[in-house]
């Protein structure tokens, strides 16, 4: 009987959590000011703006859900619209995706003045010449971005993006149920979750303890990442973190790849999960790119310009349930997000790997390291 009631306030916590993921009005503790992550979107959608060209002092905007808010699921929030009565530009199109996948299906559909691209997408951007190089002079507090973030978009000496938010992984335990154990059992364990991405090899390659480079896998580490994640295929592969939430508390799950956000989110919901230590992990983060046919970039530079200041990173990063990349943007509303992914707390970002796209042309230990395609295509495999 006691058990059927804990697990009925579980759930009807969860129910809340979920409530406050879909309309913007939930905190990761009571603490922090509203902080919601992107509610689920399975197509782009647009503001009900008309389309137009960015010379006539317009933008169009591709992004994920949540990073640029209009007010459209919170009137509260809705930094697009302060944007446009500060700087005279006009948002003439945002179309928002939820997933990576859909990011880069949506980019090549039309083109677009400013852009959000994670590690995969960059590369791919600046290699396809899509996106042009920044004059970061133009962009007055680029140097308060954090300097790591800011090399992930830098190739040959040239800028392509300006850092936005940014996380990293961690795995998390039901300890009411199990007692922890290390990475290896939480990737052999069939009640487990991980996120449905290629780049989730990167983690299984740290879990075997033994690989440097995460993200420069010859095709031997490849081969021994891929066998621990192939001891158990039943896992959960995760896009909605939502499903998180309700797999914890519905019993089904023992473990979980999480953000420290999403961390957070499962105990608000009276879900004890608890952290597997690890001395190392993987993250990534978004940065903001200038579409490489833009006619005039005025009103691009300003958007730059107002993202990358410390009042729209705080914001964002407080909306996002992520961590801001300029650290002056740690207060107020988003320092639980701070605290929560120790922005500026050098010994523990020491400990993350951010994200690159795998290369494919650089020297592995014990051979020619593998490229994305190649990831993306056992990472198929693993999934049929």
């Amino acid at each position: 009987m006691i058990r059927r009631r804990a697990h009925a306030l579980a759930l009807a916590a969860t129910a809340a959590a979920t409530t406050a993921l879909i309309t913007g009005m939930g905190t990761p503790t009571p603490a922090a000011t509203p902080a919601a992550t992107p509610a689920p979107a399975l197509s782009p959608t647009a503001t009900p703006s008309p389309s137009a060209t960015q010379s006539d002092g317009t933008l169009q905007i591709l992004t994920y859900r949540g990073y640029a808010e209009y007010g459209g699921v919170n009137p509260k929030v809705n930094w697009v619209g302060s944007f446009e009565k500060e700087t005279g530009c006009r948002i003439a199109r945002l179309d928002t995706v939820q997933t990576a996948e859909q990011l880069a299906g949506q980019v090549t559909r039309r083109p677009y003045d400013v852009i959000t691209a994670g590690p995969v997408l960059a590369a791919d951007l600046i290699a396809a010449k899509q996106v042009q190089p920044i004059d970061t002079a133009k962009v007055s507090d680029y140097k308060d971005l954090t300097e790591r973030l800011r090399d992930l978009t830098t190739v040959s000496g040239k800028v392509y993006g300006v850092p936005y938010l940014w996380a990293y992984q961690e795995f998390v335990y039901d300890s009411a149920k199990v007692r922890g154990g290390g990475l290896d059992q939480a990737f052999s364990s069939s009640r487990a979750a991980i996120k449905d991405t290629p780049l989730t090899i990167a983690d299984a390659a740290l879990a075997g303890g033994s690989v440097k480079e995460p993200y420069e896998l010859s095709e031997a580490e490849l081969g021994e990442a891929m066998a621990l994640l192939e001891r158990n295929k039943d896992r959960v592969y995760w896009q909605n973190p939502i499903d998180l939430v309700k797999g914890f508390a519905t019993g089904k799950l023992d473990y979980a790849q999480v953000t420290p956000y999403y961390r957070l989110l499962l105990q608000q919901a009276g879900i004890p999960v608890k952290t597997i230590s690890a001395p190392r992990t993987t993250g990534w983060a978004d940065s903001w790119m200038l579409g490489a046919n833009v006619p005039d970039t005025t009103c691009a530079y300003r958007w730059l310009n107002w993202v990358t200041a410390a009042g729209a990173q705080r914001d964002a990063a407080a909306w996002a349930g992520m961590a801001p990349a300029n650290s002056k943007a740690c207060k107020g509303r988003a320092r639980t997000m701070c605290e929560t992914y120790g922005v500026g707390d050098s010994k523990r970002l020491d400990r993350v790997t951010f994200a690159v796209r795998p290369p494919g042309d650089c020297r592995a230990e014990d051979g020619e390291c593998t490229d994305y395609p190649v990831w993306a295509e056992r990472w198929g495999k693993l999934l049929k």
